[in-house]
């Protein structure tokens, strides 16, 4: 599945084939376990998304809900965008910690791609979701629209 029309992380998740599905569960449980407080899953852009609420932050450039981490299956693969690691401090240390795993990394400007779970080590994916305040990635953004 290249993309969803899926508007709820259910529908979402039972359009996958069984494998993909167990797959994005479990990095999903990562995710909400470790997701900081004031963080809420939606639907975005035909992903699982983790977002800062517009109650909370309207502000945006497109008027959408700041996403701090998405979920998808791709065609090939799955991703896992991680916008919270987006600044290059956080990047390198993402790659340095990854690398670490002895797992190869198969990363794109922002999200890290794996075809099957044992690809992806979910405990650095847990400290890499709970690095990222709600205050912290939104002063974040607005650094970012300054530029």
């Amino acid at each position: 599945m290249a993309t969803s029309a899926a508007t709820t992380v259910e529908q979402y998740l039972a359009e996958l084939q069984p494998e993909r599905r167990d797959a994005i569960e479990a990095v999903r449980r990562v995710i909400l376990e470790r997701l900081p407080d004031g963080y809420e899953e939606t639907m975005q852009y035909g992903m699982l998304s983790y977002v800062v609420p517009l109650e909370r932050y309207p502000q945006t450039y497109n008027k959408q809900p700041l996403a701090v981490a998405s979920l998808a299956s791709q065609k090939h693969y799955m991703s896992l965008y991680l916008m919270g690691i987006y600044s290059d401090e956080s990047s390198e240390w993402f790659e340095r910690e990854y690398r670490a795993t002895g797992k190869k990394l198969d990363k794109g400007k922002s999200c890290v791609r794996f075809k099957h779970l044992d690809d992806l080590p979910l405990d650095l994916v847990g400290d890499a979701i709970a690095r990222t305040s709600v205050e912290d990635f939104i002063a974040q953004y607005e650094a970012s629209r300054k530029r």
